[in-house]
């Protein structure tokens, strides 16, 4: 596994933008929003031939992945079944304006109690090491 680079930094803060420009006024009427936190693609690493990480939303916490639009030879289902250490999580499409296409995964929906960016940054970690870490199997 390798870092990111400085344009796939850049392409995730492009979608993130776009994702705030269609969502944010439905955000804002939602019971739930915390105006104290924005909109940001976070904790993303390579997995196969997408980046998987978290979006933060005033509302929401998900699981996202982004393919690499330069090796699509067809268009994107619209779900997917994503395979990680953790289990297999299903994923809906998005398409956002400018070609930006993700799939994405509610994992957390009332971040209410968070404080700043900066917690929530903290649990966007915290959520994308529970799911590369293998689950434990039970004691029998």
């Amino acid at each position: 596994m390798y870092t990111l680079t400085a344009d796939e930094y850049a392409y995730l803060a492009e979608l993130a933008k776009a994702y705030r420009d269609v969502h944010l006024p439905a955000i804002k009427q939602k019971e739930g929003w915390n105006p104290r936190l924005g909109i940001d693609a976070l904790c993303f690493q390579h997995h196969g031939d997408s980046m998987v990480g978290a979006l933060i939303t005033p509302c929401e916490l998900w699981l996202v992945v982004v393919p690499d639009q330069s090796r699509l030879t067809e268009p994107l289902a619209d779900s997917l079944r994503l395979s990680l250490p953790s289990g297999a999580y299903q994923l809906s499409l998005e398409r956002l304006p400018s070609g930006y296409e993700l799939y994405k995964r509610a994992i957390l929906s009332n971040l209410e109690e968070l404080e700043n960016m900066q917690e929530a940054a903290r649990l966007a970690q915290q959520m994308m090491m529970r799911l590369m870490q293998t689950a434990e199997e039970p004691d029998v």
